[in-house]
């Protein structure tokens, strides 16, 4: 496993702000041009995808279970303003599915575009 905090600085940084108590702080991180798309398998058929700017987050953070669920990173890397991750979901400790997300920052260092996809069905564990 490489070292994610320094491979992936801002996504890192974004999945422990979205594991804690205050995940609005997120907010603080994006540009005024923000634009995400989450894809959230729990497996089978379905998938939900959480997609918009900033209202669109507000609602997404809105709906959350907090603290049922953390991220934790298995792999990263960053080119220029793109960060890659790679990432594990555990529910109580126990991992439930992979997740991958690739950020792309503006010269201050906020996210303009945010790409994530989950899915229970492959464990990189």
């Amino acid at each position: 496993m490489t070292a994610p905090a320094a491979a992936a600085p801002f996504l890192t940084n974004w999945f422990a702000i979205l594991d804690s108590d205050d995940a609005d702080r997120i907010l603080d991180l994006i540009t005024d041009d923000f634009s995400f798309s989450i894809l959230f398998s729990t497996g089978g058929d379905g998938a939900t995808d959480f997609h918009g700017g900033r209202a669109e987050m507000e609602g997404y953070l809105a709906q959350r279970q907090v603290g049922v669920r953390t991220h934790h990173p298995l792999t990263a890397s960053t080119v220029g303003q793109d960060e890659l991750f790679l990432g594990e979901v555990r529910r109580s400790g126990v991992p439930e599915a992979t997740f991958v997300a690739s950020a792309r920052l503006d010269d201050a260092g906020r996210v303009r575009r945010l790409l994530i996809a989950r899915s229970p069905a492959v464990l990189f564990t």
